[in-house]
């Protein structure tokens, strides 16, 4: 029995150091458990070497059931297991997660909104906490000194993007309620993407793209304070778009046209339905009616959770309008216009045209004008609706600060 209780495993002091590295509650508690089940299982007579091995799998994610044997560089088999209204979801790194990446005032929240209606998608609010801890290991790996000081911890390569892995999958499985398909919106992950595509390597991302004048215009007048960013000084904002975007772009270029799809906020609001049917190709789902009226889905069981401190919340509660799409023209200081080019050539590479000070980006589709006839004509009805939904007053909360790397 015992040869078969230790298989995972190379002999007993690899078991014993396992064991020692994995002494959290958790672990301890499920060790003795499992040995409760050994001693079940072996009085049944049921009791098989791949029992064993599934059950230790399911207790230390890093055993790897092919070579059965303890290898901390294996973390082909994490997995996360949840149980909601009888039915049970698993979720492991080789399932196609979805991202949405692009700079904040873009599109994300929207598009998310869009996506969460659908009713095999579950994307949720912001974590913040994935963008942070994508963050901590880039400035790892900058460090030399730190990076030895890891390895020397056995904290390798492989160790870091298996705990690093784990918990991303734990946290965008476990923040909101099971769906077929995960979906995390935090902004700044795209500059992370190849990163996580290693970990997760049938992901999908999509790239929100906005006219950087309107991105900036926006960040300023809806006080979306970001690490680096001056909301007092439009042409050092500028500045810091390009280089967000300069870099969001390079990752979705390595990722391929297979892994990550570039989306125009100008074009998802004009033209809502190819645009989504687009999308949804990309992402291998099916078409369904509901993402083009995400706004009936609201605060629903199984719709659209809203956070009340995000600051898009309360523009996401109406339909899909034509009113955020130029009301930064008039707004950009002269100085900035005069120089376009050179503070942000990144528009001209994504196809804005730095010369036009007042472009239309197209003539919207008969859904959209229907939309915003409704928006208008029911201001003050979409206005309670938001203060209803969201109970809250973003005047009295500290500010929402994204994570810049």
């Amino acid at each position: 029995m015992w040869s078969a209780f230790f298989a995972p495993f190379e002999d007993f002091h690899s078991f014993a150091r396992s064991l020692k590295a994995l002494s959290s509650p958790k672990v301890i508690i499920g060790f003795f458990f499992w040995i409760k089940i050994v001693f079940d299982l072996k009085s049944s007579g049921s009791l098989g070497s791949i029992d064993l091995i599934e059950g230790m799998r399911r207790l230390n994610p890093w055993v790897d059931r092919n070579k059965v044997r303890h290898d901390w560089a294996t973390y082909q088999e994490i997995e996360t297991v949840l149980k909601y209204k009888n039915e049970v979801y698993k979720y492991d790194r080789h399932m196609p997660l979805i991202f949405i990446g692009g700079m904040p005032r873009s599109g994300t929240t929207l598009m998310r909104a869009m996506l969460d209606a659908h009713p095999l998608v579950r994307c949720g609010e912001e974590t913040r906490v994935v963008p942070r801890i994508l963050q901590m290991v880039a400035q790892w790996r900058k460090s030399p000194k730190e990076t030895l000081r890891l390895n020397e911890a056995g904290l390798t390569e492989d160790v870091l993007d298996a705990g690093v892995a784990a918990f991303i999958l734990e946290v965008v499985a476990r923040h909101g309620e099971p769906a077929a398909r995960l979906c995390n919106k935090d902004p700044f992950t795209l500059k992370s993407a190849d990163y996580l595509a290693k970990m997760f390597p049938k992901l999908k991302f999509i790239f929100m793209i906005r006219d950087g004048r309107a991105t900036v215009h926006s960040m300023m007048t809806r006080h979306v304070t970001i690490t680096g960013f001056d909301l007092q000084d439009f042409k050092q904002c500028l500045k810091k778009w390009n280089q967000a975007m300069t870099t969001m772009h390079e990752q979705c270029r390595l990722l391929g046209a297979e892994k990550c799809l570039p989306v125009f906020y100008e074009q998802l609001v004009l033209h809502p339905k190819p645009q989504l049917r687009r999308i949804l190709e990309f992402l291998d789902l099916p078409w369904n009616e509901n993402v083009l009226h995400h706004e009936k889905m609201i605060g629903k069981p199984g719709g659209i959770s809203l956070s009340k401190v995000e600051r898009s919340s309360d523009q996401v509660i109406k339909p899909v309008n034509l009113e955020a799409l130029t009301s930064w023209i008039g707004h950009v200081p002269e100085d900035v216009s005069d120089n376009l080019e050179k503070l942000a050539p990144m528009m001209k590479v994504l196809g804005y045209d730095p010369n036009d000070p007042n472009p239309t980006y197209g003539n919207p589709d008969q859904i959209v004008r229907e939309k915003t006839k409704d928006v208008i004509e029911n201001q003050e009805t979409w206005q309670k609706k938001a203060e209803q939904l969201l109970r809250i007053n973003h005047e009295d909360v500290l500010n929402d600060v994204a994570v810049a790397a």
